[in-house]
């Protein structure tokens, strides 16, 4: 069994909203509950639709926010109080890629000096060494010398993505959280970097946390999926499992809209409305507004995360009898 590099324990995080200058304060709860493991040398696939809590779960995850609840578990061991040395020293290990490329780099800096710029931060090998080191990393990701000498505005896309990448890699770190890191990025262009991702993580053994609302990029880089939902995951599991046989109606239309090479059409399940506001969940589930099978019971009892026969996590109280929507058309 994988070792456990990540996990995150029952964590949660809120903020305080208020309406207008002398309005109510009101409580947004955008992550509640959410325990998940990243293994080390694989990949988990954190899905859902915008606002769901996914990016914050990544910088809980790292440490850029505290959790109001819950514990981050890194390696075994609590994650030091940000901003301390401990997590500081923490944090080369740990690195993230960000959706935007263009504004994760520093557009006064060539791309070259940006990725030995780590290295010097924590004090990594001999600074004479340190410029072959980061040559090495830009080469290691496909990109030339020539490319390294320019700014962020002279590259393409998924160059920057690419350096991008290179400078998260410097440090060495055992963990990449990665928050959206293609979406910005040209379909073709897209093959490229996660075909890079998956060949990195093979050769480094390194641990992804792949947050992403695009189902046909989940597929290919990861090996578990959770799905989440206002704040909350509503099922997690083996990614073949999970997208091959979702179980939870919510999962289901995710699935449905997106498109499987080499099989026919699904039945799309259209979700009526947007997601409810956070900070006035529905009672019961709070999927129950938009769920395409919704019984009495979910709008009045809050369903837990709990085992499926085959193995799975599924938070939806039909779960265990229904079959579901899209076994039958698959």
């Amino acid at each position: 069994m994988s070792e456990a590099l990540l996990a995150l324990r029952d964590v949660g995080r809120r903020y305080v909203t208020r309406r207008g200058l002398v309005g109510r304060r009101t409580e947004v709860h955008a992550v509640d509950g959410v325990s998940l493991t990243v293994a080390r040398g694989r990949t988990l696939g954190l899905v859902g639709e915008s606002g769901s809590g996914k990016s914050t779960t990544g910088r809980l995850a790292l440490g850029l926010e505290p959790p109001d609840s819950g514990t981050v578990l890194f390696e075994g061991v609590p994650l030091p109080r940000a901003t301390t040395p401990d997590w500081r020293r923490l944090r080369a290990r740990m690195q993230m890629i960000y959706q935007d490329p263009l504004g994760a780099l520093d557009r006064r800096l060539p791309i070259l000096e940006q990725v030995r710029e780590p290295l010097d931060v924590h004090g990594i090998g001999e600074p004479k060494a340190r410029g072959e080191k980061a040559l090495a990393l830009l080469r290691s990701v496909g990109l030339r010398l020539d490319q390294g000498r320019r700014y962020p505005h002279e590259l393409s896309g998924g160059q920057r993505q690419r350096a991008v990448i290179a400078r998260a890699l410097a440090a060495g770190p055992s963990l990449l959280v990665c928050d959206e890191p293609v979406s910005a990025l040209d379909v073709s262009i897209q093959a490229q970097v996660v075909n890079l991702l998956v060949g990195l993580q093979e050769e480094l053994g390194l641990g992804l946390l792949f947050i992403s609302h695009d189902l046909r990029v989940v597929r290919q880089v990861s090996h578990r999926v959770a799905v989440m939902y206002l704040g909350r995951i509503v099922e997690e599991g083996e990614a073949d499992l999970l997208l091959q046989d979702p179980a939870h109606p919510y999962t289901e239309s995710l699935v449905s809209a997106a498109p499987v090479p080499g099989r026919g059409a699904r039945p799309r399940i259209v979700l009526q409305g947007d997601p409810p506001n956070p900070a006035a969940r529905p009672p019961g589930c709070a999927f129950h507004p938009r769920c395409h099978a919704v019984q009495a019971r979910c709008r009045v009892e809050r369903p837990a995360l709990l085992p499926l026969r085959d193995g799975r996590l599924a938070a939806c109280h039909v779960a265990q009898t229904r079959a579901p929507f899209l076994r039958a058309a698959s």
